[in-house]
């Protein structure tokens, strides 16, 4: 009868036709859901549901939902609120929270950017110029005529026999390097990964390979194209109050200086080195294999005052439990926190989140109520984890992911919901960085039975893979997916569809206009979510549970992580 009955579910993907999980073969109390109970329950995902809590969310009462402000109390009692009323359990030894330890640190200059050299002396200004902090927790740091090196990408990558800092010592120094990876030079689509980023092209990794080198400090040159955000995304986001994870250190592990420099800085200090390139034609050279490390002949003076604050966020959990003995689990998560009140564009200074994240905590509370409607016979525990400090530097993931309430190793999957498009119901389904595990597979059979088809990134470059919560969950090795915008809108086609993405990335991401309207349209956002509820589902039910591809990064993770001990 299981079999009957689910063969059709997943499209007759030979993956997904497998035995029951041995839960329901030792459990037979659990009985099976029908479709029509499925259906009713994936029938209380609506467009109006999301709606609502998006009202509430993006709301100027909850002050842009910053950690450690009153918008951060208020949008937890609403998540608490919220998962009461759904029924879900407290995930976290009778709470619904999970502390998680974080420093806050305001970083400004006290004067501009100093670079001389033998023949040249000028000042970078603050924002225009540059954007420069620390981690850190010093009340001020001095750089005095520290060395600059362009070190290219800043990449050190084994498996690519690619080493930007070979026969460098950069103790002392600051490097600077480009966004990121060689394979995006265009030199060859073969090399890494082409244009698709891997985790070597993003900002995070080059902070962190500068402070494995020893630098002083690293600055990464802006460009827009190859980091698929405008000076603007770096000016709002990397100033001001900056959260980072607690370490025992105080982070002196890391560069003194963290930061970028705007493309017309980098080819002013191109050409104060006397190198005659620009950022674009030194792109070009330093994506060949043979390039190697120039000293510019140039120092670099700045002076930090910092302020910094011991705080503690959360993580909000809820959970339904299986009625299963020792069940493996199912992750859905989504980012409840956004950037507060800052600088005031069009009037407006407080930096709503609407659909960066309200939308997929919305989703994610319809998901739980959906499931909330079958939970008696779920095989599989379902938790609902809203983490906070993505904006930060997937701050909250991070401390889960090394700190798990549920043990990874029985964690089957993680299903992330990021800024879901208000456009619409689309025909395809996108997901970040395509090709990497098989839930894949279950939302392909899903969307397939709908009538929908599965793409991968739109802009691979983009580095979209690492960008959200789901990234930490894979470092450590659990299959983890992150649901993309579609772009073939039912209604309007692929043109249109397009044109709203590009609108929402050039006007709306990381603005206060990404805000709560009555006219949102969030069908698509429904569409989805009950699209992700059924792949859960589907997921709560089968044997054979999703894998690591061949060839993907995460999967020596995986098995190491599934070589230890169960709970006991």
């Amino acid at each position: 009868m299981y079999m009957k009955r689910f063969l059709p579910f997943l499209g007759l993907l030979v993956l997904l036709a497998c035995d029951q999980p041995n839960s329901v073969q030792n459990n037979t109390a659990l009985a099976l859901v029908t479709d029509s109970a499925l259906n009713k329950a994936a029938a209380l995902i609506t467009d109006t549901l999301i709606k609502s809590h998006i009202e509430v969310l993006a709301s100027d009462s909850l002050q842009g939902r910053k950690p450690f402000t009153i918008g951060e109390v208020k949008t937890l009692q609403y998540l608490e609120k919220q998962c009461k009323a759904l029924g879900l359990e407290p995930g976290n030894n009778g709470s619904y929270y999970q502390n998680v330890p974080m420093v806050q640190i305001a970083s400004k200059p006290s004067a501009p950017m100093h670079i001389s050299g033998k023949s040249t002396e000028f000042n970078l200004d603050y924002k225009t110029h540059f954007i420069a902090s620390t981690r850190r927790e010093q009340d001020s740091i001095h750089l005095d005529h520290s060395p600059m090196v362009f070190v290219g990408f800043g990449v050190v990558a084994p498996e690519y026999h690619w080493n930007d800092y070979a026969g460098l010592n950069v103790k002392g120094k600051t490097v600077i390097v480009l966004v990121n990876d060689p394979g995006n030079s265009g030199n060859d689509p073969k090399f890494f990964k082409g244009d698709t980023m891997t985790y070597y092209g993003r900002w995070t990794y080059k902070y962190e390979e500068a402070a494995r080198q020893g630098a002083a400090a690293v600055l990464i040159i802006h460009q827009t194209k190859p980091a698929s955000y405008g000076w603007d995304v770096v000016t709002n986001s990397f100033t001001g109050n900056k959260l980072y994870l607690q370490e025992a250190d105080k982070h002196r592990s890391r560069c003194k200086v963290e930061g970028w420099l705007s493309e017309d800085a980098g080819n002013h200090l191109l050409q104060a080195a006397g190198l005659g390139m620009t950022v674009d034609q030194i792109t070009q050279a330093a994506g060949k294999r043979g390039f190697k490390a120039i000293p510019l002949g140039l120092n670099m003076s700045l002076d930090l005052e910092n302020k910094f604050i011991y705080s503690t966020s959360h993580n909000v959990i809820g959970v339904l439990r299986s009625g299963v003995k020792d069940a493996q689990n199912i992750l859905y998560t989504a980012h409840w926190d956004h950037f507060g009140i800052g600088p005031v564009l069009n009037g407006d200074s407080i930096y709503h989140g609407a659909v960066d994240n309200a939308s997929g905590v919305a989703s994610v509370l319809s998901i739980a109520k959906a499931f909330s409607r079958i939970k008696a016979n779920l095989h599989r525990t379902m938790v609902f984890l809203f983490v906070t400090g993505e904006e930060q530097g997937l701050l909250g993931s991070e401390y889960y992911a090394l700190h798990p309430i549920f043990p990874l190793n029985e964690t089957i999957a993680d299903i992330n919901l990021d800024a879901l498009g208000d456009y619409g119901p689309t025909k395809d389904i996108s997901l970040v960085g395509l090709g990497q595990n098989e839930i894949e597979d279950y939302v392909k059979a899903e969307a397939t039975k709908e009538g929908r088809y599965l793409v991968g990134d739109p802009s691979p470059g983009a580095g979209g893979y690492f960008r959200s919560d789901h990234f930490n969950f894979a470092k450590v090795g659990v299959p983890a997916i992150d649901l993309g915008e579609g772009t073939e809108s039912i209604a309007k086609g692929s043109v249109w569809g397009k044109q709203m993405q590009d609108d929402y990335n050039d006007h709306r991401y990381h603005k206060p206009s990404d805000s709560y309207s009555p006219q949102m349209n969030a069908l698509g956002m429904a569409q989805d979510a009950r699209l992700l509820f059924r792949v859960g589902f589907t997921l709560s039910e089968v044997q054979n549970i999703p894998q690591w591809k061949i060839g993907s990064e995460f999967k020596a993770a995986r098995d190491q992580s599934m070589n230890k001990p169960k709970k006991p």
